[in-house]
């Protein structure tokens, strides 16, 4: 019997390679989004699955469409990837933020409850959890401070999926996921935008990058690999919560001394550092603990901090090079 999935912001990073990594495993896939043109889901083109999956436009705020959706697709699985995904911005938008990443999962449930009881379900949780960090390794024990518009959005959503999986008896899992990166990294994120900025520069089109904040340290992981994480979470025959991460920290500076290293330029000849571009709240150093991930699910990063910066700024490269010489496509390149 073929399986079924749902699976929420098909079109963003995270939905994208899940998508792909079902599809592999022989899924019928149906994503979800608010919008799933071309152009929205260019990540689903970039990976050559966009006619593979089946593309449903709805809205994390309008219960009836998410109802609609658990009802067409069946689904055996369902992950919810979608999200206000972007704790700078969210401290101009806290209200839709609000409605789309914490009210937003607690629809989905809801409308899981209604027509697809049985579903088992993923709930896409964050590092921004836990605060500004300590210098410690968090693991699903710490306790919680968010510090941000996203961050308490997402506690609520922790939260929900926690008060179902106990009142209902669904199976619903929170991933604790520390920032995993790629290629398919929206360029709002600073791991993109250093990536993209070393190829442009690179390339004559720049001259400098500014960036804010270049000492908190982060764990950051390759994305890919997270998402096998989070279909492993709904392999196992209960639910539980599992931190996903490297256990490693480094700073925005090191991405970017290490990102203009790869193409042979350092990176103090171009970077500035800019106070307009400082969030209100920000995190000191975070790094997660994956033992019970590594014990219960037997996984483990294996793409490592240097490599990772390579693989995004190799692939920034590619994709410069295809621009200029006259390739058009739609992604989030300038």
């Amino acid at each position: 019997m073929i399986k079924r999935a749902l699976i929420t912001g098909v079109g963003g990073q995270d939905g994208a390679y899940l998508s792909q990594l079902l599809l592999e495993r022989g899924y019928e896939v149906f994503g979800l989004d608010v919008d799933v043109d071309a152009q929205t889901c260019w990540r689903l083109h970039y990976l050559d699955i966009y006619d593979q999956v089946n593309l449903i436009k709805a809205d994390m705020t309008d219960s009836k469409a998410l109802l609609h959706a658990v009802k067409k697709s069946s689904p055996g699985e369902i992950y919810n990837l979608a999200a206000h995904s972007s704790p700078g911005s969210s401290f101009r938008l806290p209200v839709e933020c609000g409605d789309i990443t914490g009210l937003g999962f607690s629809r989905l449930l809801e409308a899981a409850r209604e027509a697809s009881p049985n579903s088992k379900i993923f709930q896409a949780s964050t590092r921004d959890l836990f605060g500004v960090g300590d210098g410690g390794a968090y693991n699903e024990d710490r306790s919680f401070k968010p510090s941000n518009p996203y961050a308490a959005a997402k506690l609520y959503a922790h939260w929900m999926a926690r008060i179902y999986r106990d009142s209902y008896g669904m199976y619903v899992c929170n991933g604790i996921m520390f920032n995993h990166e790629s290629p398919l990294r929206g360029i709002e994120f600073v791991t993109r935008k250093i990536t993209d900025a070393v190829a442009r520069i690179y390339m004559g089109k720049e001259s400098r990058l500014a960036l804010g904040n270049m000492s908190v340290k982060i764990d950051w992981g390759y994305a890919p690999e997270y998402m096998q994480a989070a279909w492993l979470m709904l392999q196992q025959d209960a639910p539980d919560d599992y931190v996903i991460a490297t256990g490693q920290a480094h700073s925005v500076e090191d991405f970017a001394r290490r990102a203009f290293k790869v193409v042979g330029l350092n990176w103090s000849d171009y970077v500035e550092s800019d106070a307009g571009l400082l969030r209100p709240s920000d995190i000191v150093m975070q790094k997660g603990d994956f033992a019970k991930a590594g014990a219960r699910l037997k996984w483990a990063p294996r793409v490592k901090f240097d490599k990772l910066v390579e693989i995004m700024v190799e692939e920034d490269m590619k994709r410069w090079k295809r621009h200029l010489s006259g390739e058009l496509f739609p992604w989030d390149v300038r």
